[in-house]
C-alpha cells in the first residue's frame, strides 16, 4: 500500500497473485483487442460499403460497433501498460478522464441496445409502418440524443472527483479507473457522489434494462399470437443476437454495481473478473454473434473476403 498523506497518484492492479503469469495474460488481452477491433471494423466496413444494409437494424448495428470500439479502447492503454511493463501508476486527471470515457461509453451502449430493442418491436409488433417510424432523419436524431445523453450525465464526475483529497490506500482493485472504486479512496465526505452514482445507475442502466423488458414482452405477445410455428420462429430468430447483446452486456454490469455498493465481504477475484468481463468481452463477442447469425451480414462478410 501507498504511504499515508495526500494522493497525487492511484494504483492500479491487474491480476492478484498471478504475476508470473502476466506474460500470457498479456498476450490475451492482446489478441481480445486484435480480434474486438478488426471484427467491429469489418461490421462497420460492410455496413458502409453496402447499400443494401442501409437500414435501421444495420445502422443500429453501425452504432453498437462504434460504441464497442470506443469501450474496448478506453481502457487499452492502462491494462496493456500493467501486463506488459507492470505501470501501475496513473495521475488523478488521467484516472478521472479515463473514468469518463468507460462511463459514458458504457451508458452509450446502453442506449443503443434500448433503440435496437425498439427496432425489433416496431419489425414484430408493427410491420407495416416500420419504414415510416424509423426513418434515416430520425435514427440520426435518436443517436444523437442518447449519446448526448451519455456523456451529459457522467460529465460532472470528474468535476465532482477533483474536489475530493486522496488519502487512503490509493491502489484501485481494476487495472482501469472506475467511478465507483475511486471514491471509496477519498477521506471527504462521498455521499453527493453515492448519491449521483446511484441515480444514474437506476436512470440509465436500471430504466433501459426495463424498457428492453417491455419491449421483449409485447414482442413475445405478438409472436405468439402468430398461428404459423415456422413464422413465430423466424421472427424470434432476429432477436437472439441483441438478446446475446443484452445479456452480455447487463449481466455482469449489474452484479458489479451490486457488488460495489453491499456485497462487502464478497470475493475480490469475483469483482475483478465482473468488471473485466464487463469491459472486454461484449466489444469481443457482440460481432461474432452477429456475424454468425445474421444471414445478410455473414453472406456480405463472405463475399468480401472470400471471392
Amino acid at each position: 500500500l501507498s504511504s499515508p498523506g495526500i494522493s497525487a497518484v492511484f494504483l492500479l492492479t491487474g491480476i492478484p497473485g498471478q504475476e508470473d503469469v502476466d506474460l500470457w495474460i498479456s498476450v490475451t488481452f492482446c489478441l481480445m483487442y486484435v480480434i474486438s477491433i478488426v471484427g467491429n471494423s469489418v461490421i462497420l466496413f460492410i455496413i458502409k460499403t453496402d447499400p443494401s444494409l442501409h437500414e435501421p437494424m444495420y445502422i443500429f448495428l453501425s452504432m453498437l460497433a462504434i460504441t464497442d470500439l470506443a469501450l474496448s479502447i478506453a481502457p487499452m492503454p492502462t491494462t496493456l501498460g500493467i501486463f506488459l511493463f507492470n505501470s501501475r501508476e496513473i495521475s488523478l486527471d488521467a484516472c478521472f478522464a479515463q473514468l469518463f470515457f468507460i462511463h459514458s461509453l458504457s451508458f452509450i451502449e446502453s442506449s443503443v441496445l434500448l433503440l435496437m430493442a425498439f427496432d425489433r418491436f416496431v419489425a414484430i409488433c408493427n410491420p407495416l409502418r416500420y419504414a415510416s417510424i424509423l426513418t434515416l432523419p430520425r435514427l440520426r436524431k435518436m443517436g444523437l440524443m442518447f449519446g448526448l445523453r451519455g456523456v451529459s450525465l457522467i460529465f460532472p464526475l470528474p468535476f465532482l472527483l477533483k474536489r475530493f483529497q486522496y488519502c487512503r490506500a490509493n491502489v484501485l482493485s481494476h487495472c482501469y479507473c472506475l467511478h465507483q472504486d475511486v471514491i471509496k479512496t477519498a477521506c471527504s465526505d462521498i455521499i453527493v457522489n453515492y448519491i449521483y452514482g446511484f441515480f444514474l445507475t437506476v436512470t440509465v442502466v436500471g430504466l433501459d434494462s426495463l424498457f428492453i423488458f417491455l419491449s421483449y414482452v409485447m414482442i413475445l405477445k405478438t409472436v405468439l399470437k402468430v398461428t404459423s410455428h415456422a413464422e413465430c420462429l423466424r421472427a424470434l430468430n432476429t432477436c437472439v443476437s441483441h438478446l446475446c447483446a443484452v445479456l452480455l452486456f447487463y449481466t455482469p454490469r449489474i452484479g458489479l454495481s451490486v457488488i460495489h455498493r453491499f456485497g462487502k465481504d464478497s470475493p475480490p477475484l469475483l469483482s475483478l473478473l465482473l468488471g473485466y468481463i464487463s469491459l472486454f468481452v461484449p466489444p469481443l463477442i457482440n460481432p461474432i454473434v452477429y456475424s454468425v447469425k445474421n444471414k445478410h451480414l455473414h453472406a456480405r462478410i463472405i463475399r468480401v473476403f472470400f471471392k
